[in-house]
Order: structure tokens, then C-alpha cells, then sequence
């Protein structure tokens, strides 16, 4: 199982040296960790992910090519054709070498109608699950987890939504159930936060201790 840390500002190079899976930034202005300026050094072996919510697709592609992202998690209303098209302008970055991913995010509250997912299932690298808010994400808190004892899929996931460093015992209890099963990465941000985008460097160390042993 992997972990992302998303939301990255003002100390990406810092949380970087914890060598995460993956690091997020966030290309959506109105969001409060809006990442702008240029791209620190990451190592290699970190996927950044950059985040967009009902963007033009040029626009995806130039932040794609400006900071040579590794995948895209699409937050907003994006349709399976969306994606679709997506996929088919990435190909001539694949053509060099470069493997860009779709992550698409449904976002849940008490229930979710897994349905929604047939027509992204070809078209979509991961899903990731987040929790209905006011915002696409960032929002804070959690869905309820069982939820996903109805997934229907083979698609790796993302679980995400509100986790923190009080969430150890519950993730714990979550990896070990089925529903879990294809869960392939947690996702973290807001409770990570000193201010919007700054991570709290020691709560990540203590976060990444407690995964890793739940991991090993």
C-alpha cells in the first residue's frame, strides 16, 4: 500500500525527504493550497500528481508538460469521455517514456451508487474515494469506510478524507477488513497542516512510522 501526501506548497522539498509515494498539487486557483511558481527537485522515484477540477484539457496538458507530472487525479464532474481524451493525448508522452496516469475522484457521504464507475473502468488508471464536502477536497473529515464493502471493482483505489493521525487504529482495522482489498493507497492532506499547503513535518514522520508498521 502507498501513501500520498496532497495539498504540497510551501514545503514540497521537506516532505519529499520522506520519501512518499506520491505528492500532489493542487492546479484549482480558488483552493487554498493553489500550487503556482516553479516545481521543486523531486527524486524520481516520487509520482508527483497534479489536481484539477473541471479543467480545460489544455490547460491539464500544460501543467503536464510544465512540470512533468507523473499522473492526474481529476476532482471535479469529469466525464468517462474526458478521461478518454485525455488518455489518447497522453499517448505521445508515452511515446518518450513518460507513463501519465488518470486518477478520478468520487467523492462520498453516507451511500454511493458504484454503477457510476462502469463507464471510467477503461479509461482510468485508479479511482480515489474522498469525502462529500463543500470543497472537491481538503475538507476534513471522513466517509464512512464500510461503504466500500460494496465495491465492485478490480480498480486500485485511493482512500481518502479527513485522515489523520488519530485514524491509525481505524486504518488499521480497515486494512485488515475486505473491504480493503484493493485499496492501494491512502491519502492524506488537511490534518497533515500547520496553515493550508504547509505539512507539519513530524506529524508525517509519526503518520509514516505508524503505516509502515501497519504495512509491514
Amino acid at each position: 500500500m502507498k501513501l500520498k501526501v496532497c495539498g504540497m506548497n510551501h514545503n514540497p522539498s521537506e516532505v519529499a525527504q520522506l520519501r512518499p509515494d506520491y505528492l500532489g498539487f493542487i492546479f484549482w486557483e480558488p483552493s487554498a493550497r493553489y500550487f503556482s511558481g516553479d516545481m521543486p527537485k523531486i527524486p524520481s522515484q516520487i509520482k508527483k500528481v497534479g489536481v484539477f477540477v473541471d479543467a480545460d484539457q489544455e490547460y491539464v496538458l500544460e501543467k503536464v508538460h510544465q512540470h512533468q507530472l507523473d499522473a492526474v487525479q481529476l476532482h471535479g464532474k469529469e466525464s468517462a469521455e474526458y478521461c478518454q481524451q485525455l488518455k489518447n493525448s497522453f499517448l505521445s508522452f508515452r511515446a518518450r517514456s513518460r507513463n501519465l496516469d488518470v486518477i478520478k475522484v468520487f467523492s462520498i457521504k453516507d451511500d454511493f451508487d458504484f454503477s457510476i464507475l462502469k463507464d471510467y473502468e477503461e479509461v482510468c488508471d485508479y479511482f480515489l474515494f474522498d469525502t462529500k464536502g463543500k470543497l472537491p477536497g481538503g475538507n476534513g473529515y471522513r466517509f464512512d469506510w464500510s461503504v466500500l464493502e460494496k465495491y465492485p471493482s478490480q480498480k486500485p483505489y485511493f482512500l481518502s478524507g479527513g485522515i489523520g493521525l488519530e485514524s491509525i487504529q481505524d486504518l488499521q482495522e480497515f486494512l485488515s477488513s475486505p473491504a480493503s482489498k484493493n485499496c492501494y493507497a491512502v491519502d492524506v492532506n488537511s490534518k497533515f497542516e500547520s496553515a493550508p499547503g504547509l505539512k507539519s513535518i513530524e506529524d508525517l514522520k509519526t503518520f509514516i512510522e505508524s503505516l509502515n508498521s501497519i504495512r509491514n
